[in-house]
C-alpha cells in the first residue's frame, strides 16, 4: 500500500486528488499540508473539504508530516513545488509535481534534484492529455515542413499563467518534431500588419474566460486540407486519476526525472 502525502490539500486539486486517492486501490492518504494561515490547518482534512472525516489532520508545513509517506503529490505553484522538491530530496521521498510556470533556471534546479530522488513533473496530468502529446509529435513528423501549426488554449480566468504549461509542452514536442527551436520559432501574439505567415512559425494563442478548466487543440493547416486535435477537460478529476496513477508508478522507480508519458509507459 502505497502512504502518500498531499501538498495544496485546500486548494482546488487538493480535493479532487483526497477524493481519489479514496477511491483508488493500493494507495492511501496519511499526510496533508496547506499554507500557513489556511482555515483547514489544523483540521481533519475531510471535515475542512466538506468530505467526511478521514482522520488525518492539515499541516501547515510538509517536514511536519513527510516522514509518514512514501510519496509527496503536489498541486500548488512553482516556486513552492520547487521547496517541496527540496524537501523530497531530504527525507528520501518520491514526488509527483502538477504545479506549471517553472522558470528556465527553476528548471535547471528541478533537474539537478530530481537525481536525488524519484519525481514525476508534468505540466498536465491528464491520460487524454499525454496520449495527445504522443499523436501531435508523430503527426508533426509525418506532416513535416508542409503544414502550418497554431495552438489554442483556454482555461478559467484564476489561471496565472500564459500560455499554459500545457500549450508550452504541446509547441515544445512539435518543433522538436520538426527540428526548430521554439524560443526563435515561437508566436504568443499578432497584432496589426504582421505580414505573410512565415513556414516556421508555430503560434501559441491564449483564452482565459470564466470556468473553463482546460481545452487544447493543436491545428495543423495545409492547402486545401486542416487536421485539428483537441482535447477538453470537462472537470477536474481526470488531473487527479492521472496524479494518483503517477504517485502508485513513482515509488517503486530508480532516482529521476520522470513525466506522464513514463508513467503510460509512451516513451520511446
Amino acid at each position: 500500500m502505497v502512504k502518500a502525502v498531499v501538498v495544496g490539500a485546500g486548494g482546488r486539486m487538493g480535493g479532487k486528488i483526497i477524493n481519489m486517492i479514496a477511491e483508488t486501490k493500493d494507495i492511501k492518504m496519511v499526510g496533508a499540508v496547506e499554507q500557513s494561515g489556511h482555515p483547514i490547518v489544523g483540521r481533519d482534512v475531510g471535515q475542512g473539504l466538506g468530505l467526511g472525516r478521514t482522520g488525518v489532520s492539515v499541516d501547515d508545513n510538509l517536514e511536519g508530516c513527510v516522514e509518514k509517506g512514501d510519496v509527496i503529490i503536489d498541486f500548488t505553484q512553482h516556486e513552492a513545488s520547487l521547496n517541496n522538491l527540496e524537501v523530497a530530496v531530504a527525507k528520501n521521498r518520491a514526488i509527483v509535481i502538477g504545479s506549471t510556470g517553472f522558470t528556465a533556471d527553476e528548471m535547471k534546479k528541478v533537474n539537478e534534484l530530481a537525481k536525488k530522488t524519484r519525481c514525476v513533473l508534468s505540466p498536465n496530468l491528464s491520460i487524454g492529455v499525454n496520449i495527445m502529446f504522443k499523436v501531435i509529435e508523430q503527426t508533426a513528423k509525418i506532416l513535416g515542413e508542409d503544414y502550418d501549426v497554431e495552438i489554442v488554449e483556454a482555461h478559467h480566468h484564476f489561471k496565472k499563467d500564459a500560455p499554459s504549461g500545457t500549450a508550452e509542452k504541446m509547441a515544445q514536442i512539435i518543433a522538436e518534431s520538426l527540428g526548430r527551436d521554439l524560443e526563435k520559432v515561437g508566436v504568443y501574439a499578432r497584432r496589426g500588419m504582421i505580414g505573410e505567415r512565415t513556414k516556421a512559425e508555430i503560434g501559441i494563442q491564449t483564452v482565459r474566460a470564466g470556468d473553463i478548466v482546460g481545452d487544447h487543440t493543436v491545428l495543423f493547416g495545409g492547402m486545401g486540407e486542416r487536421l485539428e486535435f483537441t482535447h477538453r477537460a470537462h472537470s477536474r478529476d481526470n488531473f487527479a486519476k492521472g496524479a494518483v496513477r503517477a504517485a502508485i508508478w513513482i515509488v517503486g522507480q530508480k532516482n529521476g526525472l520522470y513525466d506522464m508519458q513514463d508513467v503510460l509507459g509512451l516513451r520511446q
